[in-house]
């Protein structure tokens, strides 16, 4: 699997950081936004896009 598909989703509440594939043939020009669990926060957040 390549590398390249990987993107990095920050917490909107707090520091914390995920990694995750994105589609680059649906979603090349968007930034991700995804409502995931925040295990500092014990939360359900958004998680946002940012750089590698």
């Amino acid at each position: 699997m390549s590398q390249d598909n990987l993107v990095k989703l920050k917490s909107a509440v707090s520091s914390h950081i995920v990694w995750t594939r994105k589609n680059k043939k649906k979603l090349a020009n968007m930034k991700l936004e995804l409502k995931k669990y925040d295990p500092t926060v014990r939360k359900r957040v958004v998680f946002k896009e940012m750089k590698k």
